[in-house]
């Protein structure tokens, strides 16, 4: 069919963070990261716990002290995602968070110290199966890489990801996965481009300092939808000068722009022109802000005039083709004797649409008890 996802992924082995499958086909994650002050737990809590809430698969906190740490020992006790402990240099504070529940260390083997420093912590992780991400930022590239490439360069964030790698292999450790990011587009996208080439392991996605909102979101889609189509990435994260919930929010537009994990409403709306019969603008960007909690798949079609909109129609569960004074409404791409009064759009479609999500998902549900 056509709404299928012609997309091959790349084969992976399979690693686990927590409950969350990573790799060999599994969907694809999306995180983010809190950025408040790890100490002040309540704040961090209530981060997490809206990340979870609009769909996050993991999080990842920073534990950048040993106060911090005792933080992460609470915070891990009162949330349900999986949290991923940022750690640099100090090998002691990823034995610390180990003990404390850690779902995976994000800590360069490398930079962590001698190698008796680094044995402890991966037999650490060994025991408590714990996997580990190798983070590679073309912004904290080696000083001798620098000096031998000059500038980050694809090449040299390749040879800093295999360093790290070999690490691990020497040790026998082959619960870890890999990022290679970069601020720019096209340094990220061939430096994943080459690693997928080299190792098996997940790759975890990202452009990194991608900017604010509007800037960063674009950039994001660009290399990530480069990689995903080509079958690279086994995670995301979308980094934005902006509030973490909305990184997963773009993380699963993306996803759902590549028709590879459909998570919430894919809102089908024209840009309007002076053939629209009410307001579509308004309606979409109000109906978006009140049905950010329905995580059922669905498409919901909001054409403001005759031409496209009956088209757009028959292929979505809901669609709306905007009419004089009153606009048709399809319901799974049949045309229903009902129509909708255009003064009272928003209401009536965010009545429909509840419905059909509530009636689409005690579907999904009877069937996965009936298998």
């Amino acid at each position: 069919m056509y709404n299928e996802s012609p997309i091959i992924r790349r084969p992976s082995t399979r690693i686990y963070v927590g409950n969350v499958p990573i790799g060999d086909g599994a969907p694809i994650a999306v995180q983010s990261m809190t950025n408040t002050k790890t100490s002040d737990v309540a704040a961090t809590v209530a981060q997490i716990k809206a990340l979870e809430n609009v769909g996050a698969d993991i999080v990842r906190v920073s534990v950048p002290t040993m106060d911090s740490a005792e933080a992460f020992k609470l915070i891990k006790q009162q949330v349900n995602v999986p949290l991923v402990a940022d750690i640099h240099f100090d090998y002691r504070i990823a034995l610390k968070v180990a003990e404390y529940g850690a779902d995976c260390l994000r800590i360069n083997p490398g930079n962590i110290g001698n190698e008796d420093r680094i044995r402890s912590v991966v037999d650490c992780a060994r025991d408590k199966n714990i996997p580990i991400r190798i983070g590679v930022n073309g912004g904290s590239l080696e000083k001798d890489l620098m000096d031998k490439y000059r500038e980050p360069t694809p090449e040299a964030l390749l040879e800093s990801a295999m360093r790290h790698v070999d690490i691990l292999d020497r040790l026998n450790f082959d619960q870890f996965k890999v990022s290679v990011k970069a601020s720019d587009v096209f340094l990220a996208v061939e430096s994943y481009r080459l690693l997928a080439k080299q190792i098996q392991q997940p790759l975890h996605l990202g452009i990194t300092e991608a900017g604010g909102m509007r800037s960063g979101s674009v950039k994001s889609a660009v290399g990530l939808g480069m990689l995903l189509a080509e079958g690279i990435g086994d995670t995301l994260r979308i980094s934005l000068a902006a509030d973490p919930v909305e990184e997963i929010k773009v993380g699963f537009d993306i996803l759902k722009s590549l028709r590879i994990r459909s998570r919430g409403i894919n809102f089908i709306a024209c840009p309007s022109c002076s053939r629209q019969e009410f307001d579509v603008i308004a309606t979409v960007n109000e109906l978006e802000r009140r049905l950010e909690d329905v995580t059922t798949a669905m498409d919901v079609s909001i054409i403001g005039c005759v031409v496209n909109g009956p088209g757009e129609a028959l292929v979505s569960q809901i669609g709306l083709t905007g009419g004089n004074r009153k606009s048709g409404y399809y319901d799974d791409g049949v045309r229903q004797k009902e129509r909708f009064d255009n003064d009272n759009i928003v209401d009536s479609l965010e009545a429909k649409i509840r419905a059909k999500a509530s009636l689409m998902a005690n579907r999904i549900d009877i069937s996965d008890k009936t298998e």
